[in-house]
């Protein structure tokens, strides 16, 4: 058995990440220098409301109407669709709906797993003292819960609100008490999504923005892996996988990733800006990929960067890692099947598979977190990809509106998922909310 599907507890927090990433683990980063205009070359897609979109002020009732809704806000949402405020809880991260019909929300900084029950958000404790618990998924048959900590990825027999038996599914996974990573690791927080068959995959991040050791790690980083139906060893399913923190499983069960992709990029045309970071091209490259995960999968990171968009996008060789292109063939890899622009930071992944009305009644949301370094902000949002043919459409915002013309924000969608009312229900780690997002009755 390899060294890393032994679970290890020894060793302390050595001192906190390495802040080299798009902010997806909460503390930021100072910027860089901010781009002055249009960058150079090809640039990423953004996406805008649908024209019948409109702003709605989002409804908040007495008691949960502390900062920053200690003011009215306003929302950009479909027309006829009303928006409030549901639950006010610190620092909600991923979600998913049980069986029964109750939300369970991840707090990863409280080592928690929260139940929201009924109507009334009625707010319960599932899983405590956990080592930064992440990502959530429920077995097809709804009888197991999996729970993707930092180190580790558990499994529960779920009924009746109460998740007991656990088990590890696979264990040692690298975080910052790792001995070899001696505290500094950017993508600690993992997601965690169940096949059809059973197979369970979750998501290993990159240490840092361009580490190439991750490539060759035990296990590697920047991967997405596999636990075969049944259980054993997990082996890697896609690799250059920066940070594949969107992670699901789409109607016809196909896996899905929603990539935070690498920063400071260097500009890779040839001429005297050859090589050299520029703040103009930094801004809009690379776009961040949205890909379809098949055995073996490779999507470039850090040898390759995805171009252009926003659909079926193309390889290009980063000039910093492999100059000569001899670390890696990017011609050679399949297209990115979609994308979102630079730095915007996707997070939950989730599917609709007819649980909204049309024209979102199937299709991918995700929670955009918005850039960190980029100017002006990548906004953040809550996206919309149309399901076709067993792909997906371009990129559309179901929900925008959390940051004002000068770049500051109110709030910072992290998931969006479909509830059992037929609404969409998204968690914000920056306001401390969770939204319910309603269609027209």
């Amino acid at each position: 058995m390899p060294a890393w599907l032994r679970r290890n507890r020894v060793g302390a927090l050595l001192g906190s990440a390495l802040l080299l990433a798009a902010c997806t683990q909460g503390t930021e980063p100072a910027a860089p220098p901010a781009p002055s205009s249009a960058a150079t070359g090809a640039t990423s897609p953004s996406a805008a409301p649908p024209a019948d979109s409109a702003p709605v002020t989002v409804e908040v009732g007495p008691d949960l109407a502390a900062a920053p809704f200690d003011e009215p806000r306003q929302a950009v949402v479909p027309q006829g669709w009303t928006m409030s405020v549901w639950a006010r809880t610190d620092r909600p991260r991923l979600a998913v709906w049980t069986p029964d019909g109750d939300l369970l929300v991840s707090v990863p900084s409280a080592g928690r797993v929260l139940r929201f029950t009924g109507p009334g958000a009625e707010e319960s404790v599932l899983l405590d003292d956990l080592d930064q618990p992440h990502g959530l998924a429920f077995s097809a048959d709804g009888a197991t819960l999996y729970v993707a900590e930092s180190d580790q990825i558990d499994a529960y027999d779920y009924a009746r609100g109460a998740a007991t038996d656990r088990r590890t599914v696979a264990g040692g996974l690298p975080d910052a008490r790792s001995p070899d990573l001696r505290g500094a690791y950017s993508h600690v927080l993992k997601s965690v999504a169940v096949g059809p068959d059973g197979a369970v995959y979750f998501s290993i991040g990159s240490t840092g923005n361009i580490t190439e050791d991750d490539r060759t790690a035990d296990p590697p980083r920047a991967t997405v892996m596999r636990v075969p139906p049944g259980g054993g060893p997990a082996e890697p399913f896609a690799t250059g996988v920066r940070n594949g923190t969107g992670l699901a499983v789409a109607p016809d069960g196909a896996v899905w990733t929603a990539v935070n992709g690498r920063d400071n990029v260097a500009f890779p045309e040839p001429g005297p800006s050859y090589g050299q970071v520029l703040p103009d091209y930094v801004g809009d490259h690379p776009p961040e990929q949205v890909a379809r995960l098949t055995p073996g999968r490779e999507l470039g990171w850090p040898y390759c960067n995805s171009d252009g968009g926003p659909a079926n996008l193309p390889f290009i060789r980063d000039v910093q890692t492999n100059p000569d292109g001899q670390k890696m063939d990017c011609a050679a890899l399949p297209a990115v099947e979609q994308s979102m622009g630079a730095h915007a930071a996707p997070l939950g992944l989730s599917f609709v598979d007819g649980g909204l009305p049309e024209p979102y009644a199937r299709g991918a949301l995700i929670g955009v977190h918005g850039s960190w370094n980029r100017q002006p902000p990548r906004e953040p949002q809550v996206s919309f990809y149309p399901w076709r043919d067993g792909g997906l459409g371009d990129q559309q915002t179901l929900v925008g509106g959390f940051q004002a013309a000068d770049g500051s924000r109110w709030g910072r969608p992290v998931a969006a998922v479909v509830g059992p009312d037929g609404a969409v229900y998204i968690t914000d780690d920056a306001a401390d909310a969770i939204y319910r997002l309603a269609p027209p009755d």
